[in-house]
């Protein structure tokens, strides 16, 4: 059974900083591409940044220069370390699996996610 959890979510100022993680639990996480989505009030869920199995990255436009993904194969845990905040950044974030070619995708289900609120 794939577990999603996702934790480090708060209320942060503008230019301040969170960094989320994502422990997994039911899958091989090493050869699996993984990636953190956002989704926003009234908006779709959005892929924003990717890693691969090799660890290399890809990050969507709004959040490239910011945020930076990473992850420990050995706790099977992926992180989103975001710096620089905007209010555009607040939605709940969720990691799931991405495609080898920076695409979304999932392993089935997804997790409750975690709330990033950038206000003042």
């Amino acid at each position: 059974q794939v577990r999603l959890v996702e934790s480090g979510g708060g209320l942060v100022q503008p230019g301040g900083s969170l960094r989320l993680s994502c422990t997994t639990s039911g899958i091989v996480f090493m050869i699996n591409a993984m990636g953190w989505y956002r989704q926003a009030p009234g908006k779709q869920r959005e892929l924003v940044a990717v890693i691969s199995s090799g660890g290399s990255t890809h990050y969507s436009d709004s959040v490239k220069g910011r945020f930076t993904i990473s992850r420990d194969n050995m706790k099977n845990t992926v992180y989103l370390q975001m710096n620089s905040l905007k209010p555009e950044d607040t939605a709940v974030y969720y990691c799931n699996r991405a495609s080898s070619d920076y695409a979304p995708d999932s392993f089935g289900s997804w997790g409750q996610g975690t709330q990033v609120t950038v206000s003042s």
